[in-house]
């Protein structure tokens, strides 16, 4: 009788700890934001001309939905940067994510829509809390930055370095 009681209680428990899920959905969180200290020194090359002088600060948050797994089935990107000591009247022609670690360069992912055409103005060589928002990206490049954020950059570019004038790697917050 002792051994059947002991065989039913560890097929109760063995059950019991099968059952319980390991990350409810419920728990997953459903905005991630990034931030970023953008410095000419960080590009590569870095930069070495007028732009050299210049910083900023950059965050891009990521607006989930998932599903009740957990997976994250869309979502939406929104990105702030304040940029200054620029030379006077430099203009900002592009802001986007790209993929790669520190040192390596790789191609934008996730990219605000600014153009040369649609540039942004900067008079004074400074720009504050420039915002592009509701910007689609793909549940799995979102996973992908979630999961690695030093594995992707968030990068500025201007007139006079069209190639990128100030980036850093991605830091979760």
């Amino acid at each position: 009788m002792k051994r059947y009681l002991m065989v039913g209680i560890a097929i109760l428990v063995a059950a019991c700890g099968s059952s319980s899920p390991s990350t409810p959905s419920n728990t997953l969180p459903t905005k991630v934001t990034f931030t970023a200290a953008l410095n000419p020194a960080n590009e590569v090359p870095p930069v070495t001309n007028a732009d050299s002088s210049g910083s900023g600060t950059g965050t891009f948050t990521l607006d989930l939905t998932r599903d009740s797994a957990g997976a994250i089935t869309a979502a939406k990107a929104t990105f702030v940067f304040s940029l200054n000591n620029f030379p006077a009247n430099s203009s900002l022609i592009l802001a986007h994510i790209h993929t790669g670690g520190p040192g390596a360069t790789g191609s934008p992912i996730v990219n605000t829509g600014l153009t040369a055409a649609s540039a942004v103005a900067m008079p004074n060589g400074s720009v504050t809390n420039q915002t592009f928002a509701n910007i689609d990206v793909t549940p799995t490049n979102a996973q992908q930055i979630i999961d690695n954020p030093n594995g992707f950059y968030y990068n500025v570019h201007t007139a006079l370095n069209s190639g990128g004038a100030a980036r850093a790697q991605l830091v979760k917050q």
